[in-house]
């Protein structure tokens, strides 16, 4: 992408619900990006940890963003320029001639790629699980599934041989052992290497147009299952999510400590990650201007004409950002419910190299023997979506970025050049870091943990931009003010609860 605007002619916005729904697309390109770490990962090893004593958590952090997202998308598409540029202009410390929020947004977008490290990690897990290469590889999957059945038995003897509520049965299930396990070979790295090259090379030369519309059709599908899935676990009196856990799920309670665990600290770590995380939110009004909201307005104007296009595409920019709301929460209070129900219930917590196999077990009272392979297709498919929607996201961000900070000169032909080689980059310095850090859940939660702190910084980017660069013919309505103050506030609550958690073990 062109990190300036592209020109796409002025247009005005459509009116209709059908022309509405043809401009959709930034929001449903990050929706694709953010259903696969945070909901798949991140949001199943809450689940698994808390019980569902935290859904009412993972349910704010999904509503919470997406005031903010708007904004963030009212400045840059109304502006023309990107996020990044936008932050420059915040009041506070620039060091070195930029704002300190661009540089600890640069720290986190290391951390942030590290989460790539996790994801590529965990689809190069699914890859040698269906298709092990060599004898140590299904060795290794042998092990960790009979240790699966042992924990899945022992809640099915449990309840069988006396009916016990289910936060008995969370507190008699102790964490799944540290059970010494073979190892798994070079099969999970093999097929990182090669899912990495394969997508720096379709990055590379652009050819993803077809793979987004696969992709976004296979996320569709995994997330239907997902929740056939979870509605024909009603069915089992032994995993069904009763009234009595919805209700302890929206309790605004916290869980009791289980030891070796902190599922509160898990779950602020996760809140940086689900719905709209920090990145997304930097990430999404790039794709505002790629999609061309900003170029169909044109170039601001002290006319009625001009603000007549804005108020349309504005509204188009509203939809798009509800629309992916509702798309990604859904899916996340869905994987929720099956990791507390499921994971949770029998102990099973997915970490390490034995991650996805252990995420496959929320498919087994249902599915059976047939479980593990549907998962698989799944978790390849959900876990890529993410991989390939950031890289090309950061790629485009990044040649922004490295502008910003004076570390090279902008024209149409450099940016152009910088995100090509930026697409062959990253995906293979994702890889590099599994190899060095082959542990998934704690790549993809340290990636949480700094979006987390990044998430009240991006809240008062967008209180700023409301009151020192609104336009006042397009100035939104009172209610619209108070929900994004909530919204910002809400993010600094949870930023700061995360530091206080991380920090306090020091003292």
């Amino acid at each position: 992408m062109n990190t300036d605007t592209p020109n796409k002619g002025i247009r005005p916005a459509p009116t209709s619900a059908k022309g509405i729904a043809k401009e959709l697309g930034p929001g449903l390109i990050v929706a694709g990006a953010v259903v696969g770490s945070g909901e798949l990962i991140a949001t199943t090893a809450t689940g698994a940890e808390a019980g569902f004593w935290l859904m009412w958590l993972i349910i704010i952090g999904c509503l919470i963003k997406v005031f903010v997202q708007v904004e963030l998308g009212r400045y840059v598409i109304l502006t023309g320029k990107t996020t990044l540029r936008g932050i420059t202009v915040l009041p506070g410390w620039k060091p070195g001639g930029t704002h300190w929020i661009a540089w600890f947004w640069l720290c986190m977008i290391v951390t942030s790629t590290g989460q790539m490290g996790g994801i590529i990690g965990g689809v190069g897990q699914a890859l040698s699980i269906a298709a092990p290469i060599t004898e140590e590889g299904r060795a290794f999957n042998d092990a960790v599934g009979q240790n699966i059945q042992a924990q899945l038995a022992k809640v099915d003897l449990l309840a069988n041989t006396e009916p016990i509520a289910s936060e008995e049965i969370l507190n008699t299930t102790a964490p799944q052992p540290s059970k010494a396990l073979p190892s798994p070979g070079i099969d999970p790295y093999a097929w990182a290497l090669i899912i990495s090259v394969g997508t720096a090379i379709i990055l590379y030369f652009g050819r993803y147009g077809m793979i987004e519309t696969v992709v976004t059709v296979l996320v569709a599908g995994f997330t239907l299952l997902t929740l056939v899935n979870l509605i024909l676990l009603q069915l089992n009196p032994v995993w069904a999510v009763t009234w009595l856990d919805f209700k302890q799920g929206l309790s605004f309670g916290l869980p009791p400590k289980r030891e070796g665990l902190d599922p509160v600290v898990t779950a602020l770590a996760t809140f940086g990650i689900i719905g709209v995380a920090a990145g997304e939110l930097v990430f999404y009004p790039y794709w505002c201007l790629e999609k061309g909201y900003a170029s169909f307005i044109g170039p601001r104007e002290d006319s009625e004409a001009w603000n007549q296009r804005a108020r349309g595409w504005l509204r188009v920019l509203r939809w798009d950002a509800w629309c992916s709301m509702v798309v990604y929460t859904t899916s996340t209070v869905i994987f929720y419910l099956l990791g507390a129900s499921v994971l949770g219930r029998s102990g099973l917590h997915p970490q390490g190299m034995d991650m996805i196999r252990t995420l496959a077990a929320m498919y087994e009272p249902v599915f059976n023997e047939t479980a593990v392979g549907l998962f698989l297709v799944a978790a390849v498919v959900i876990l890529y979506s993410t991989f390939f929607v950031t890289n090309a996201s950061k790629a485009r961000v990044f040649a922004d970025a490295l502008v910003i900070f004076g570390w090279r000169r902008s024209s149409p032909e450099a940016n152009r050049k910088w995100v090509k080689g930026l697409c062959l980059f990253f995906p293979l310095i994702s890889f590099v870091i599994f190899c060095f850090i082959p542990k998934p859940k704690q790549l993809i939660l340290l990636a949480g943990t700094m979006q987390s702190f990044m998430l009240p910084m991006l809240g008062f980017a967008a209180i700023y931009f409301r009151y020192k660069h609104a336009i006042p013919a397009l100035k939104p309505s009172r209610t619209w003010d108070i929900f994004l103050w909530i919204s910002a506030l809400g993010l600094l609550i949870a930023g700061a609860w995360l530091a206080i958690s991380k920090l306090a073990p020091l003292f």
